[in-house]
C-alpha cells in the first residue's frame, strides 16, 4: 500500500536524515528502487515527471503498476509515488490517478498566481489524504523543457506558500537539473538557513540532487533538508552499463539480446546508485 510523503519527511526533517527521491522511468527502474529500499529498509519516494509518466501510458498505468509491484514484492517499507514538477493540469491528473503524493510547481508563475494555485491544490490533495509539495524559485537546468537558471527563493515568499498549508517545500538555493557544470557556485547555505527561519519545522527539499559533494548534502540536511531528489545519477549508472554489455559483445553471446539480460547490468547501476544515496542520506534503517 501506498503512504503520503508527510509523515516520512516529518519524522526525517526531526531525526536529522532525509528521505531520498528516485525518478522512476520504467518497470525495471520502479522494481530496482524498491528492490533497494527493502533491503536497506529505507523509506523512499518514487518520482515520476509528466514526462515519464507520459512515457509509461499514462498516469494511472503508473500508479496502478507501481501499487501491484508494492504488493506482488512483498514490500514493507513506506513508499510514496509522488508527482515531479507537477503543472496545476498534471497535478489534478495525478491526484485522481491514484498517486499519493504530489508536486505543484507553480514556481513559474507570478508569486501571487502561484499562491492561489497551490492554495486550491493543498485544499484538494489534503481532502483525498495525499500530500503536496510546492516550489518557490524555480531549479537550475531543465525538467521536462522548463528550464530554470538556479533562482535563489525569496525567504518571505517561502513563509507565504509555507503558510497554505503545503507539506514540503522545494527552494531554489543554487541548485540545478542534470549535471553540475565545473563552475558551478555551489549550494546557497546562506539562503537555506533564512528558509528554514521563516518557514518553521517544514520539511525542506533539495532538487537536483546529482553531484552535489556529499559535505553539501550533509550541511543541507542539517539546515531542514529531509527530501533530496535524485534522478540523472541514476540515468547515467543505468547507461553506463548497459553501453559496458553491448560494447562488450554479451548482447551477441546465446540469449544476451533478452531483454531480462540486456537490461540487467544497468537495474543492478541503479540499485547500487539508490542504496549509495540512501547511505549518503542517513535513510537506512529508519522505518
Amino acid at each position: 500500500m501506498l503512504v503520503n510523503a508527510t509523515n516520512m519527511l516529518v519524522k526525517a526533517r526531526e531525526e536529522g536524515y532525509a528521505v531520498g527521491h528516485f525518478n522512476i522511468n520504467n518497470l525495471e527502474w520502479t522494481k530496482a528502487v524498491l528492490e533497494t529500499a527493502e533491503e536497506n529498509r529505507s523509506p523512499v519516494i518514487l518520482g515520476v515527471s509528466e514526462g515519464a509518466g507520459k512515457y509509461m501510458g499514462g498516469f494511472l498505468t503508473v500508479a496502478q503498476m507501481v501499487k501491484a509491484m508494492v504488493e506482488s514484492m512483498n514490500i514493507t517499507v513506506p513508499v510514496a509515488l509522488h508527482l515531479d514538477h507537477g503543472s496545476y493540469e498534471g497535478t489534478k491528473a495525478c491526484i485522481e490517478a491514484g498517486f499519493s503524493s504530489v508536486m505543484f510547481d507553480g514556481s513559474k508563475y507570478a508569486i501571487e498566481e502561484n499562491l492561489a494555485k497551490t492554495k486550491e491544490l493543498v485544499e484538494l490533495s489534503h481532502s483525498l489524504g495525499i500530500s503536496i509539495e510546492a516550489e518557490v524559485g524555480a531549479i537550475g537546468g531543465e525538467e521536462d523543457g522548463v528550464v530554470g537558471d538556479g533562482e535563489l527563493a525569496d525567504p518571505e515568499e517561502c513563509a507565504k506558500i509555507t503558510a497554505l498549508g503545503i507539506d514540503f517545500l522545494a527552494a531554489g538555493i543554487g541548485n540545478i537539473h542534470g549535471k553540475y557544470p565545473e563552475n558551478w557556485k555551489g549550494l546557497n547555505f546562506d539562503v537555506l538557513e533564512k528558509i528554514k527561519d521563516a518557514t518553521g519545522s517544514i520539511p525542506l527539499v533539495l532538487h537536483g540532487g546529482t553531484g552535489i559533494p556529499a559535505d553539501m548534502v550533509k550541511k543541507a540536511i542539517s539546515l531542514g533538508v529531509a527530501k533530496i531528489n535524485v534522478n540523472t545519477e541514476c540515468q547515467l549508472a543505468f547507461a553506463a552499463a548497459t553501453r559496458e554489455y553491448i560494447l562488450a559483445g554479451k548482447d551477441l553471446e546465446s540469449k544476451g539480446y533478452d531483454p531480462r539480460k540486456l537490461l540487467a547490468p544497468g537495474v543492478s547501476a541503479i540499485k547500487a546508485t539508490v542504496a549509495e544515496k540512501m547511505q549518503l542520506f542517513g535513510s537506512v534503517g529508519k522505518v
